[in-house]
């Protein structure tokens, strides 16, 4: 008998790869608010959260985006986007 007292001993921990970090931060219009959209280096999509919070503005501090987001590279990962809203769209490439 064990001194578990019925509760099941947690499994081993697992060593596998990490998921890679988000490469770009995208501030887009989406249906009347300013959106934060986190990518990877490969325009897969990770995240979307509301642009106005803290830990926004602590990732793109010291950086400057890029105006507009028409390139062929986000035509995919923006489709749900006017041609409008990604010309106004901010792209920074995050420090990784």
């Amino acid at each position: 008998m064990n001194q578990g007292f019925g509760i099941e001993k947690p499994a081993a921990h697992r060593h596998s790869v990490h998921r890679v970090p988000a490469r770009y931060l995208v501030l887009i219009d989406g249906a009347g608010s300013i959106v934060a959209r986190l990518f990877l280096a490969t325009f897969e999509p990770v995240a979307e959260f509301d642009a106005g919070t803290e830990e926004v503005a602590l990732m793109i501090k010291g950086l400057q985006p890029l105006k507009g987001a028409n390139g062929a590279e986000w035509d995919r990962a923006l489709a749900g986007h006017s041609v409008e809203e990604r010309a106004d769209a901010e792209v920074f490439t995050l420090d990784v």
